[in-house]
């Protein structure tokens, strides 16, 4: 078994800052686990197992993401039957390097993104109804004006309308100035002219996590398994609760018809208009991860998304994506 002495170079700092939660802690493993973009993720074992947690070491220009996690996380604590770590300890400046550090409960298994290479696919349905049911207990949670989360709600809209068609013009803007095609920006401009009336039927506001992807949930081991955690609630916002559903579904790259009709089954009963509404909120996460890939330097993707924009601005086939 690694001594503390003997753990990988640059963090021998983990043992004291775990200390700070568990005076008795003694760090024998730090192990690199699967983080974001924007931040790096560790676990850190230890030699009682009851004191091993998760670190969180925020990039410095991302810092600030730092209060609103913690702000999420302790108001997702309180849903008694959702499944999230617990915010032990944080830091605006705890690592060696001044960056911000946050100390969060470690929960038991790993991604549904990893684990499903090991199961049947006759299980995966089961996760992503249990997805379902984890969003609509998160929409649980009403907030005030719809907008992105911070400590606060940044730049606040009164109603969703006002907040979706703001969100389409940013990223639409971002789309043409990232190089996306002429043509394909103005087809979504004019569905949105056409159809944007639909944004209005939203009348209240819902804290949203905006992210649940396969990559930010954690599964149990075994035939039986099951979703035991719900993470990474970087990009949380206020909105219109089908707008994160239809993250999930536009995310759930690879999937097919039995995995989207567990979603639902698990989410519960949806309003009159849903599936038009879906529709357009999948196109606006369709524009939104163009957008970031191009913006990053991943092109691969690029051309298949911009098909899936195609197809849901009700673009003709035979025009360029």
């Amino acid at each position: 078994m690694p001594q503390p002495d003997q753990l990988p170079p640059g963090t021998a700092w983990t043992g004291p800052l775990l200390r700070e939660v568990f005076p008795d802690a003694e760090v024998i493993e730090v192990l690199p686990r699967t983080g974001g973009q924007l931040s790096t993720v560790y676990e850190l074992r230890c030699a009682d197992p009851a004191h091993s947690a998760i670190l969180k070491v925020y990039a410095p220009e991302w810092a600030w993401k730092q209060v609103k996690e913690v702000r999420v996380y302790r108001i997702l604590a309180g849903l008694d039957s959702l499944p999230v770590p617990r915010v032990l300890h944080h830091m605006p400046d705890g690592a060696p390097d001044g960056r911000a550090v946050t100390i969060l409960s470690l929960l038991e298994g790993r991604p549904l993104s990893e684990a499903s290479k090991d199961l049947d696919v006759s299980q995966i349905p089961s996760f992503y109804r249990e997805m379902g049911a984890a969003l609509a207990t998160i929409h649980q949670v009403g907030q005030e004006a719809y907008g992105y989360m911070t400590d606060r709600i940044l730049d606040p809209r009164p109603d969703n309308g006002t907040y979706m068609r703001h969100q389409f013009t940013k990223k639409l803007a971002e789309f043409k100035t990232l190089g996306g095609d002429d043509r394909l920006h103005d087809a979504v401009a004019r569905r949105i002219d056409r159809d944007g009336a639909l944004f209005d039927n939203c009348r209240a506001a819902a804290l949203c996590h905006n992210d649940l992807h396969e990559g930010n949930v954690l599964v149990g081991p075994g035939h039986a398994a099951r979703v035991t955690g719900i993470i990474d609630v970087e990009n949380a916002i206020a909105a219109d609760p089908l707008v994160d559903l239809a993250k999930t579904d536009y995310y759930s790259l690879g999937r097919g018809e039995p995995e989207r009709h567990a979603l639902f089954e698990g989410y519960g009963p949806l309003p009159a208009d849903a599936a038009e509404r879906l529709d357009l909120y999948r196109l606006y996460h369709a524009i939104e991860l163009w957008d970031w890939f191009r913006s990053i330097g991943t092109l691969g993707p690029l051309d298949s998304i911009a098909a899936d924009i195609a197809r849901l601005a009700g673009q003709r086939s035979d025009s360029p994506s």
